[in-house]
């Protein structure tokens, strides 16, 4: 005998709710940003950079850069991870070997700038900007394989040489300083300290653990605790990125007020304004600084205190990762951010300068949160 299935209206809507209920889910499953635009964007500006004549130096190098080399460098070895994608675009496979050729010939390449043609002290402070960032690019590169390679082992020595040995900022570096913050500024020479004790104690092979490196990262950790509390807040971040591998650097009174004051100070759209993480109350041009959410303070903070202090679920950045996931830009790939130092063209090379780092920052700090 057949059977006959009867459905009644009221089934046939309850399927319909729940058919709807089901897409929904689906979609607010769905990822909220773009991984394939962030990398377009990143690896476009670092072919806008490597393009730039401001960019060009001796033995057909380029400057690696603070704000686009630097960020793009910790950035792009784990975009290939997240996306299971292996294959290096040419403009990464230039900024590699650039950065490369510069230290296989440290002692022939000259400083990316000099007294002559800069000023007082730029030789010494861009020697040693650069032997830092070279050190935290290359072992970058070098953590997905979980192996240091001999290169970045000498990018690192070449720093270590460099590292202040005395006096008052023993364990730090001279940092290049044009009264760019806050990368090249007064307060960076802590900044980039940090960074470096970061990317030496998350190094592949244990590498903090080494006896020949022990008395420089006593001198760097010492430098970064004693020099903490005149920090400002973006410093106390990074530093707080340190503590993760060197606890030593900060005590948990110290944790504790960092992050109270970071609750603090989040808007209420679940973003973070650099202007509020130091004393940047005038640019040279007269104007205020930006004080919306930007994308680099906001990925800065989320990506920080996901890696020590808070998870995803942390409703401080819970919020701050969901201003992330909608405040990508669906026609560049990028998270905005703006200069601390003047009203920039946003059309120029410097007009994306900020938005560069704010990228690079915004997709580490989601990739961790997945």
């Amino acid at each position: 005998m057949r059977r006959h299935l009867v459905w009644s209206s009221g089934a046939i809507l309850s399927l319909v709710i729940v058919g709807i209920a089901g897409a929904l889910s689906v979609e607010a499953a769905a990822p909220q940003w773009n991984e394939a635009a962030a990398a377009k964007y990143l690896d476009g500006r670092q072919s806008d950079w490597q393009d730039w004549d401001k960019s060009q130096r001796d033995h057909g190098t380029v400057c690696a850069s603070c704000h686009t080399g630097a960020s793009y460098g910790l950035v792009r070895p784990f975009l290939h991870q997240a996306m299971k994608d292996q294959t290096q675009s040419p403009p990464e496979q230039a900024f590699l070997a650039s950065l490369k050729k510069r230290v296989t010939l440290w002692d022939q390449v000259q400083p990316i700038y000099n007294d002559a043609d800069d000023g007082p002290g730029k030789s010494v402070g861009s020697r040693n900007a650069e032997s830092v960032l070279n050190a935290i690019i290359l072992s970058s590169y070098d953590k997905p394989s979980g192996h240091m390679s001999a290169l970045t082992r000498k990018a690192f020595e070449n720093a270590w040489a460099l590292q202040t040995k005395s006096g008052r900022d023993a364990g730090s570096w001279v940092w290049q300083n044009f009264a760019l913050a806050p990368w090249e500024s007064n307060e960076s020479q802590y900044h980039w300290a940090a960074l470096m004790a970061m990317a030496a104690g998350t190094a592949p092979d244990n590498y903090k653990s080494g006896p020949k490196i022990a008395a420089n990262l006593t001198a760097l950790t010492g430098y970064l605790k004693s020099h903490y509390a005149a920090q400002p807040l973006l410093n106390k971040i990074v530093a707080l990125w340190a503590a993760q591998s060197f606890p030593d650097v900060l005590g948990t009174n110290e944790r504790a007020a960092l992050v109270a004051e970071l609750d603090k100070l989040q808007h209420e759209d679940g973003g973070w304004a650099l202007a509020d993480l130091g004393p940047w109350a005038r640019r040279s041009d007269g104007s205020p600084p930006e004080k919306r959410s930007d994308g680099y303070a906001t990925a800065l903070i989320v990506l920080v205190r996901e890696e020590g202090v808070a998870s995803p679920t942390d409703a401080y950045i819970a919020k701050g990762i969901a201003w992330l996931e909608r405040n990508q830009d669906k026609a560049s790939g990028a998270w905005t951010a703006w200069s601390l130092n003047k009203s920039r063209d946003p059309a120029s090379m410097p007009g994306h300068f900020m938005s560069d780092a704010a990228t690079a920052y915004a997709v580490l700090a989601l990739e961790k949160a997945k």
